[in-house]
C-alpha cells in the first residue's frame, strides 16, 4: 500500500490540540504513520510537500513539520511532465486550489492508494472528480481501516 498525506496531516500533530476534532485527527495520522511503518508500507512525499512546508511562517513550528515529515516518509516522489499535465486537467474539471491539485497529481502518478488530509474543502471538492486515488479524512479512513481489522 501506498499513502500520501497532505501538508495539513504533516501539521496537526503541531497544532491546538484542546480542540477534539485536532486532536483525533492528530491521533489517527500518528495511529495511520505507526501502522505503515510496521507493515512496511509506503508513505511518499513530493515537492509541493516540501515548498508548503518550507512556507510555515513560524520557523519552530516548520522546523518540527519538517523533522516530523522527513521521519515518516519512506520517499519522494519525482517531479514530471505527466504531473504537471495532470495538474492542468484537474484545473479545468475542478475548483481543487492549486497546491491541492499538485499534491493529486503526484499522488496519481505513483500510483498511491489513500491521500490523507484534514482538509474537508480539498476532500469534497475531491470527491466530485474522477480520481486514481482515494480521498480521505484520516479519521474517517482510520474506522475504515479498524472496521476491517475487526472483521476480517
Amino acid at each position: 500500500m501506498k499513502y500520501y498525506l497532505d501538508n495539513c496531516c504533516f501539521n496537526r500533530p503541531f497544532d491546538d490540540q484542546t480542540q477534539e476534532k485536532i486532536h483525533l485527527e492528530s491521533e489517527a495520522i500518528l495511529a495511520i504513520i505507526k501502522k505503515c511503518n510496521q507493515l512496511n508500507y509506503e508513505i511518499l512525499g513530493s515537492s509541493a510537500l516540501d515548498l508548503e512546508i518550507c512556507q510555515i511562517p513560524d520557523i519552530y513550528k516548520r522546523q518540527k513539520v519538517s523533522f516530523f515529515y522527513e521521519r515518516a516518509i519512506t520517499r519522494k516522489i519525482g517531479y514530471n511532465q505527466a504531473i504537471l499535465k495532470r495538474v492542468k486537467e484537474l484545473q479545468e474539471m475542478s475548483a481543487i486550489r492549486m497546491l491541492d491539485r499538485f499534491h493529486l497529481a503526484f499522488a496519481e502518478n505513483a500510483q498511491v492508494d489513500i491521500l490523507l488530509t484534514t482538509d474537508l474543502r480539498f476532500e469534497k471538492a475531491c470527491s466530485k472528480v474522477n480520481l486514481n486515488v482515494k480521498v480521505l479524512n484520516p479519521i474517517n479512513y482510520f474506522m475504515e481501516v479498524s472496521e476491517d481489522d475487526s472483521n476480517g
